[in-house]
């Protein structure tokens, strides 16, 4: 009788531990910047996250285990990244990591990833380097992926723009982050396969208010086209420096003109813009349609629109595909998530795109060229551009 019931409270005791694993909630770590100039984009992010995860979550989560975002804001700092890196990794024992908004943030924090064997989705983030840092032969293997635009693509974009305008004068106003400036040296690498080079090129540093030296320059340097790389404030001083000078030229630049703060503070000197977007908050799509019904439904933002539609979608889409990789591995052990990121076999049916094969073994972009669409300012919103 004792044998029988030592033998009871043994199996009850191993099924509530069993139980208890298996109700565990699975660690995604989230950072980006909730605060300052790059928060438009940070905080869109983030709530494209938090509703793929509360998604994921109602529908049964993900190997019978519910996801748990620990959320960080790294200020668009680089040195406050690397300490949440640190800290998600060491304490907190994240499995993943979704977010990085600036380039900067994600060069200095993902190796800390990368030596942890934890994969990091890149969902805004665009420096053409930020899935190259870790190649062979001196890594066997990559843990960064991506699903924004590099830059390599968006230069390309902007260049066929500046193609098929026939601009032959350019200027460039690129801000001195590793952002601005990296963006910069591909578009001019890209500009001079079609036998172009730039005017001027000018550097301005965040939180600059007063554009009238680099714009003066671009100006007598008779630039038909003003091409910029940098984020909302700065990009709207260019757009209002521009009509003080009274010289009105035609804008042009990365993704980041569509940032909200970059529309609100522009006003009408933002109106007709143009820049690379993967998503544009336009309901084409059964799916974006409800994407954007459920965003606006949870987050109610000002005037029913997104402070930066790329961001959130990119970061919503994040989320399912690291969802189906998991599940596909079976396991959040890192390298077996690695591995089945590089041979996802589930098509995922996102908002920015139908994902089938994104990654593989030696490509971590899930973003192509030709998948982009060139979007404009239009009355306070980014449509598509005609």
């Amino acid at each position: 009788m004792k044998f029988h019931l030592k033998s009871l409270v043994m199996a009850t005791a191993a099924a509530l531990s069993f139980a208890a694993m298996a109700a565990d909630s699975i660690k995604i770590g989230l950072s980006g910047p909730f605060t300052g100039g790059s928060s438009p984009m940070g905080v869109s992010m983030r709530d494209g996250v938090k509703l793929a995860v509360s998604e994921v979550n109602a529908a049964g989560g993900v190997l019978g285990r519910k996801f748990e975002l620990v959320e960080r804001d790294d200020e668009a700092k680089n040195e406050r990244g690397v300490q949440i890196a640190q800290e998600l990794i060491n304490k907190e024992k994240v499995v993943a990591t979704v977010g990085f908004i600036n380039t900067g943030v994600s060069l200095a924090s993902q190796r800390f990833y990368q030596e942890a064997k934890i994969p990091v989705m890149n969902n805004v983030s665009t420096g053409t380097i930020v899935t190259k840092q870790f190649l062979p032969p001196e890594f066997a293997d990559n843990y960064i992926f991506r699903t924004s635009a590099n830059d390599t693509v968006q230069s390309a974009m902007i260049v066929d723009e500046v193609m098929k305008r026939k601009y032959t004068k350019v200027a460039i106003l690129a801000d001195s982050t590793n952002y601005g400036q990296l963006g910069r040296e591909d578009l001019e690498r890209t500009l001079a396969t079609k036998g172009i080079k730039a005017v001027a090129v000018e550097k301005y540093n965040i939180k600059d208010v007063d554009m009238t030296p680099q714009l003066l320059k671009s100006k007598q340097a008779g630039a038909e086209v003003v091409i910029t790389y940098g984020i909302g404030p700065e990009l709207a001083q260019i757009a209002n420096g521009m009509e003080k000078l009274g010289w009105k030229v035609p804008m042009l630049g990365s993704w980041t003109l569509s940032m909200g703060n970059f529309i609100d503070n522009a006003g009408k000197n933002g109106d007709g813009a143009r820049m690379p977007q993967t998503f544009i908050q336009d309901g084409n799509t059964p799916k974006r349609k409800a994407f954007i019904e459920a965003y606006l439904k949870a987050y109610k933002p000002a005037n029913d629109r997104i402070s930066s539609p790329v961001s959130a979608a990119q970061g919503y889409d994040s989320v399912y595909i690291l969802a189906a990789a998991i599940k596909q591995a079976g396991t959040t052990d890192g390298p077996k998530v690695r591995e089945a990121l590089e041979g996802l076999k589930e098509k995922i049916d996102g908002v920015v795109a139908s994902y089938d094969k994104p990654f593989t073994h030696d490509d971590h972009e899930a973003i192509k060229m030709g998948m982009p669409v060139m979007g404009q300012v239009e009355n306070g919103r980014v449509v598509r551009a005609k």
